[in-house]
């Protein structure tokens, strides 16, 4: 059990005995009346969103789940199919289940699936990724990191802003939670 207050966005709670995952979240202290905390939560069973709200003494139960290693194979439509790197058992994603993460992916990654009661729920991405170049302007000569940044597009399709000293081949390392370059990785 954890303080209403320790809630986070991504976190996997329990409400009702459903797991649920954390969208988004506010701390509130209104002038008048106790601090309370407000959370947008989507049901991993039903897939419905809807809005809780904790007063900020309440407990809230974490979700308890297994997490496996897997391999991302390949997409068809809008699923995407990985594989247990231990038992080679293979399962689907949603594109929803995968949200954002789905622009920094690539075939061969591994990831970490997450399972609650044997069903796949969702995923714990890797903070980073490093990702190759395949598409940007041209280095121009006295670039600097201080330059304005240009648009690079990546061996997954995504397009992030890089500095203009990054040049077609070169590799990148990226935040996946924000979607903005890091460092150059290679």
């Amino acid at each position: 059990m954890i303080s209403a207050t320790q809630i986070r966005k991504g976190m996997l709670i329990l409400h009702e005995g459903i797991p649920h995952r954390v969208m988004s979240f506010e701390h509130r202290s209104p002038g008048k009346g106790a601090a309370f905390v407000r959370a947008l939560l989507r049901n991993l069973e039903s897939g419905a969103s809807y809005e809780i709200r904790y007063a900020s003494n309440d407990s809230v139960e974490r979700a308890i789940l297994e997490q496996h290693e897997m391999e991302y194979l390949y997409a068809e439509g809008d699923f995407y199919h990985f594989m247990n790197t231990e038992t080679f058992e293979q399962i689907m994603l949603d594109s929803e289940t995968l949200g954002d993460y789905i622009k920094f992916m690539k075939e061969g990654q591994q990831i970490v699936v997450e399972f609650f009661n044997g069903k796949p729920i969702g995923i714990d991405p890797p903070n980073s990724v490093d990702l190759e170049v395949v598409e940007t302007e041209p280095e121009l000569r006295g670039a600097t990191a201080s330059n304005s940044p240009k648009p690079a597009t990546l061996e997954t399709g995504a397009v992030i802003q890089v500095p203009p000293f990054i040049k077609v081949g070169d590799v990148v390392r990226v935040s996946i939670a924000e979607g903005k370059y890091l460092e150059r990785a290679k």
